[in-house]
């Protein structure tokens, strides 16, 4: 097991994703955010069943990280309840994590 995370989020736009990406890798937050484009989304938000098109956000991080993280994007995102699940990593190759924590110190 890791220290590293991956985090999943989503947006409702391509700029809003970018901005949000953005900002994380500029904090030193997150060393990489891919931008998928677009996901389709279908959920349950107050008593409705959406269908919409979303920017999936997956984080690269730290665990010891996580707050500041979610700190950080409850700040910029336009949502009222920003999606934000943190997956473990449990292993990788050795070049690349070593690179996670250089982009992330």
């Amino acid at each position: 097991m890791t220290d590293k995370i991956v985090v999943f989020s989503t947006c409702d736009s391509e700029e809003q994703a970018g901005r949000v990406a953005r900002a994380l890798v500029e904090q030193r937050l997150a060393a990489c955010v891919n931008i998928l484009s677009p996901v389709r989304s279908i959920y349950r938000w107050k008593g409705q069943i959406e269908d919409a098109a979303e920017w999936m956000l997956i984080i690269k991080s730290r665990r010891d990280l996580m707050e500041q993280l979610r700190a950080a994007i409850g700040k910029i995102h336009s949502y009222e309840v920003p999606e934000l699940l943190a997956i473990p990593v449990v292993d990788g190759s050795e070049n690349y994590l070593a690179w996670l924590d250089r982009e992330l110190s």
